[in-house]
This record gives structure tokens, C-alpha cells and sequence, in this order.
């Protein structure tokens, strides 16, 4: 039985096409960016960790999911992150968290800089400077133009691109591949497929190192030590060149880290921003507190605290046991 990934119950039209999204939550508020080919449907675990904590945005990209681009709109990151202003203007948002995956980080990277509502980034598996679209987007392409551009190819696609691009193909059983490939596959989706795939340039991020370098807002960057879309290489020149970034590989990942190890980012993602975004209590005693991190090995010497540290639940000159 296909599984149908709910559509999300708000919409928004933009100068861009009509914007699905979710709104849960209560805080500080989180964007959610979703990469390709997936939709918002991808953070269906997320939203609930992070909305005990924040109010939680997740939106469908324009022509992803249950949102529909305008007539002859392009659906490059220019144009996206002019659909994600304008969606941040109606709820009325002037500074925000952005976590974001793929080709959503990207545009992540766009809205930090060309905006000062960015107060806090996680990207995951990001496209960034040159290093997009891969070779699977070009192939996609040049298949869709040569074959005509079918529901039966484009769930043919869609399906391969997780398969390829995750590790642990036993975490996307097939109903999740179809949810997935749904929106895409039926009515006029192949149609707005292509147009989210001819979307997919390469343009944007090229030659803005300098400007990344500016970027204040603290960054997590994580990344799957086997990537096969974006290598770890990538992960290592994007944390070079954002000195207020941490950058975090996971072992026997790929690029989906978002459905390959959920149970892991989940809570790290949580937790950072609790402590780098909103700074707000961390202990048992907050009933959004959630899981607890405890620092349990002994400081290393090296590491001055108290310079990159902004969160105080740990006192190291408390918890060092040395006289």
C-alpha cells in the first residue's frame, strides 16, 4: 500500500507560487528546509522534537510536496529564497533558526547572506559553492529530456536518487520512497519536477567564500563520512570558510542524514540550538528541557570554555577535579 505524505495544513501564496507549510510550536521560531527530491514530509520526526522547544516552520519548497510554483516562475535558490522572505514577512518572523539539508542548506546559506534574519544555522550534507548539482541531477535531466518526462520515470528517479545517495537503504523501506516520489508522479508533478530539477544550477553559492566568512551566527555543520552527492571534502572547505562553524561527520552515513540517523541528529540539533540560539535553561527542572546532554570525560587542558562556550549548565571550574 503507497504510504501519502500529508500535505501541510497552512498555505501562503508568494510572488514565487503558493507555499505549503507546517506551524508548530511555541519559542523561538525554526525553518525547516527540506533538500531535493524530498518535501517537508522528510522532517516528520524533527517537528515534534522541535516544537516542545520552538515554534517550528517547515515548509514545502516551491514545486516540491503540496506547493505549486507561479506560471513560468523559476525554481532556483534565488527564487526560493525570495519565496522564504516572503513567508517569513506574512508570519511575521524577523529572526530565525534556519536548519536545513541538500539543497535546502543551500539556500539556507543564501538567506544568511543576504539577510540579517538568520541568528543560527545547522547544515546538513549542504550544497554549497561549486560542488552542485551532481552528477545524478545531470543524468535525471538528460533522461527526462530524451524519454519524455512520465509519472512511471520520474518515480524511476526519485527512487534512485535515495537509493543512491543513502547508506542505509533498510531505513527507507519502499512506502517511504513512494511517499516521496507521490507528489511528483501524479496530475501535472512530472511536469513541476523538471522545473525543480532545470532549478537545480549550480548558481548562487559560486565564488562567495569571502562573503561566508562574515557570517556571525553560529553554524553547525553535519555531515555523512560517506556522502556519495557531496563528499566530506565539501563538509571540510565549507567549515574553513565559516569561522563561527563546528563541523560534526557521522560515521557509516550518506547524504540523508535526515532519514538515516534521526535518533541521532534529532537531539544534537535540539540541543545546540537550545544552547547556541535560544540560550535558554538546561536542566531537568525545564519542562521543554527534553534529553539532558551531560558532559561525563574530563575537560582537556587545551579547551578554554569560558572563550566558546557561551552555555552556562557547565561550570568547568566546578567540575574540574584537579586541587
Amino acid at each position: 500500500m503507497t504510504v501519502i505524505a500529508p500535505a501541510p495544513p497552512h498555505a501562503v501564496a508568494t510572488s514565487v507560487g503558493t507555499i505549503a507549510f507546517h506551524d508548530q510550536g511555541e519559542g523561538p521560531p525554526v525553518l525547516l528546509l527540506h533538500g531535493f527530491p524530498a518535501s517537508s514530509w522528510q522532517w516528520r520526526e524533527f517537528v515534534p522534537l522541535l516544537a516542545s522547544r520552538f515554534r517550528v516552520i517547515a515548509p514545502d519548497l516551491v514545486g516540491s510536496g503540496a506547493s505549486m510554483p507561479a506560471d513560468g516562475a523559476r525554481l532556483d535558490l534565488v527564487a526560493h529564497a525570495t519565496s522564504m522572505r516572503e513567508l517569513l514577512q506574512h508570519l511575521g518572523v524577523e529572526r530565525c533558526a534556519v536548519v536545513a539539508h541538500g539543497t535546502g542548506a543551500g539556500l539556507a546559506q543564501m538567506l544568511a547572506l543576504e539577510t540579517d534574519a538568520v541568528e543560527a544555522l545547522v547544515l546538513l550534507a549542504a550544497a554549497s559553492f561549486d560542488a552542485w548539482p551532481g552528477p545524478g541531477v545531470v543524468r535525471a535531466r538528460e533522461r527526462l529530456r530524451a524519454e519524455g518526462c512520465s509519472s512511471e520515470l520520474v518515480r524511476s528517479i526519485v527512487r534512485r536518487a535515495f537509493e543512491a545517495g543513502a547508506m542505509h537503504r533498510e531505513r527507507l523501506p519502499d512506502d517511504v520512497l513512494d511517499a516521496y516520489a507521490e507528489p511528483y508522479a501524479v496530475g501535472e508533478g512530472p511536469d513541476r519536477f523538471m522545473r525543480v530539477l532545470e532549478g537545480l544550477d549550480g548558481r548562487g553559492l559560486v565564488g562567495r567564500e569571502a562573503e561566508l566568512a562574515a557570517i556571525e551566527a553560529p553554524v553547525l555543520i553535519m555531515w555523512g563520512e560517506e556522502d556519495p552527492v557531496f563528499p566530506p571534502s565539501v563538509a571540510e572547505r565549507l567549515n574553513d570558510a565559516m569561522p563561527s562553524s563546528t563541523l560534526g561527520l557521522l560515521p557509516g552515513c550518506g547524504h540523508f542524514l535526515v532519514e538515516e540517523a534521526p535518533d541521532t541528529i534529532g537531539p544534537m540539533i535540539s540541543e545546540y540550538l537550545r544552547a547556541r540560539y535560544s540560550q535558554s535553561p538546561h536542566g531537568h527542572d525545564d519542562p521543554k528541557a527534553g534529553v539532558v546532554m551531560l558532559q561525563l570525560e574530563r575537560r582537556p587542558p587545551w579547551v578554554d570554555v569560558e572563550e566558546y562556550e557561551r552555555d552556562e549548565w557547565f561550570d568547568h571550574e566546578k567540575s574540574d577535579p584537579s586541587p
